[in-house]
């Protein structure tokens, strides 16, 4: 059976050939009556087309997916406006010496300062917390409750004291109660005019700050590499070793050079509430990006 498409490119050959065939048979003779009747002119009637379809606007489901959309916007306010701005970025904020770069749409959250000779810039992203969503530990369910079988069967095996018991469930309602805290890297870059840079490599967990590398750049715009071929020129750089490879009193010694320069334990617990607060901001422009592109 022919498709809609098909037969409307058939029809014109077909037209065609109607046409042709009608030119090649002789005229039959016309009386002189028939030669002074002339029918009426018949109005053509303009054929169907599918312009009214194609100047209809968007499909079916597009306002059911706008109104969910609203939904959402107006549910992750509501959600804002209670939880408000953390006491511990309103209080870093005000009292931190880093000048704080935060672009709307942009992922990265750069902090920047002068510490002497000295230009400081620390770089964090909300992809962190993206890339974490979902994950939950893994707990073995299988071997936990061959551990109970065991103990249930055995008369011999150890009963736990009741006050013990009630100590673990207070313990495990207070940690319930606390929100677990993620890894959240940071790009740090100490530079100085004409002698290079430092770049370190580091993780900020439960007000923790905690080294992993530390490399030095003679030209310092190795150290803000962003290009492909920056970035080939910077791996092919020896920038020095592990920093869990370096003797434990020049570990101490690095990490109380950087908290000097304001790297410690207060930018550690910044950092993954400034974090929490931005992607909830991020997501709000995109739930009302994507609902006015759908209403348009």
């Amino acid at each position: 059976m022919l498709s809609i498409r098909s037969f409307a490119r058939a029809a014109p050959r077909t037209i065609s050939r109607l046409t042709a065939s009608a030119i090649r048979r002789p005229a039959p003779r016309v009386s002189l009556l028939q030669a002074a009747w002339k029918p009426a002119p018949i109005q053509s009637v303009a054929a169907f087309t599918s312009s009214a379809l194609r100047r209809s606007k968007g499909g079916e489901g597009d306002d059911e997916l706008a109104a969910k959309l609203e939904a959402e916007l107006e549910m992750e306010n509501e959600m804002k406006d209670q939880e408000g701005v953390p006491a511990s970025v309103k209080d870093y904020l005000e009292n931190c010496p880093f000048e704080i770069i935060d672009v709307p749409g942009v992922e990265d959250v750069v902090l920047t300062r002068q510490f002497g000779d000295e230009k400081i810039q620390i770089t964090f992203s909300i992809a962190d917390i993206n890339n974490l969503e979902g994950e939950e530990p893994y707990e073995d369910n299988a071997m936990a409750d061959e551990e109970d079988n065991i103990n249930q069967g055995n008369p011999n095996s150890f009963k736990q004291a009741p006050e013990d018991s009630i100590e673990e469930e207070q313990g495990e309602a207070t940690g319930d109660q606390q929100e677990r805290s993620y890894p959240a890297r940071l790009n740090i870059v100490i530079e100085k005019a004409g002698k290079g840079a430092l770049n370190v490599e580091s993780v900020v967990q439960d007000g923790v700050h905690m080294i992993d590398n530390v490399y030095y750049y003679a030209d310092a715009g190795l150290a803000y590499a962003k290009t492909p071929e920056s970035i080939q020129g910077r791996q092919n750089v020896y920038s020095g070793p592990p920093f869990a490879n370096l003797d434990e009193n020049l570990q101490i010694m690095m990490e109380r050079y950087l908290d000097e320069r304001g790297i410690n334990a207060a930018l550690a617990i910044f950092v993954p509430d400034y974090i929490d607060m931005k992607e909830q901001k991020e997501y709000l422009r995109w739930l009302s990006n994507v609902k006015d592109f759908v209403e348009a």
